[in-house]
């Protein structure tokens, strides 16, 4: 079925050539090594990435993907896939090293900032997943999620929400550390406590804790830490983030890898996403 008009979520040919070559290579890679021989692809793999793009931007579940999208169950493989190999992390990569470079930074970070947020789940979560952030008294998982100082994703880890700030700190650090050896400074709130710090030391990251002013009241902008909060909103246009749907976390951890690889690349080819402030 070809469709009349684009949906919004679509990639423009200026976001496919961003992205484009790392999964044309992946399928390329899998076809060398005898995983699709005897089956060539039906599916073009610009629609089946606008259609993951499409869920993680309406929120729907994957069995409501219109019609003139390849079927869902071919989708969510291709997503299953994707995540399983690591492929959303690479086509975060080098979009973020170009637009920090495009903003006059060193394509590697040197910093990054901390942050965690809790959020419900849908019922198809697993009981056993879940756990209750006492703190914001929300019942579900969480997202610990570090960024560079322009609010680029540099990792992420879902958890339950019970896991405490501190824990998921220690293990931001600890895929920061490796992935991005030139980080030696970490920005945090007071969520995270000695061992995060002390644990930053050892990795050579300086971990600072950013206070609020005492006896400020409502809304006061944090020096530093604003930045984490900043992706946090952007990530939430996305609205399959509003709520986590994902049976799995690893799940959850692709689907902001995949609104991270959206963000990104509409940063690097200055377009927008009309949203209901737009209207």
């Amino acid at each position: 079925m070809t469709r009349q008009r684009p949906y919004p979520s679509d990639l423009s040919d200026a976001r496919w050539e961003l992205i484009g070559p790392t999964l044309t290579t992946w399928r390329a890679d899998r076809r060398g090594k005898g995983l699709d021989i005897g089956r060539p692809p039906e599916h073009d793999l610009r629609r089946i990435m606008d259609a993951i793009l499409y869920v993680d931007r309406t929120g729907i579940p994957w069995r409501y993907l219109p019609h003139d999208f390849p079927p869902w169950e071919t989708v969510y493989g291709y997503f299953a896939a994707w995540q399983k190999e690591g492929i959303f992390d690479q086509l975060n990569t080098l979009p973020r090293r170009l637009l920090r470079e495009a903003e006059g930074r060193d394509g590697e970070p040197t910093a990054c900032v901390l942050d965690a947020q809790s959020v419900k789940t849908s019922a198809n979560v697993p009981a056993a997943g879940q756990g209750i952030d006492a703190g914001k008294k929300i019942a579900g998982r969480k997202r610990h999620i570090g960024v560079d100082t322009l609010g680029l994703l540099l990792a992420v880890w879902v958890t339950a929400a019970s896991v405490s700030d501190n824990v998921g700190g220690i293990h931001l650090m600890s895929h920061i550390a490796a992935a991005h050896p030139r980080v030696t400074k970490a920005w945090a709130d007071t969520g995270y406590r000695t061992k995060a710090i002390d644990h930053g030391a050892r990795l050579g990251i300086d971990v600072e804790v950013v206070h609020r002013e005492p006896g400020v009241k409502g809304f006061k902008v944090i020096p530093r830490h604003w930045v984490v909060e900043r992706t946090f909103g952007r990530l939430m246009h996305h609205r399959r983030l509003a709520r986590d749907y994902e049976t799995h976390p690893h799940r959850s951890e692709a689907i902001i890898h995949v609104a991270m690889i959206d963000l990104i690349s509409r940063r690097l080819t200055r377009e927008s996403t009309p949203n209901w402030r737009d209207t």
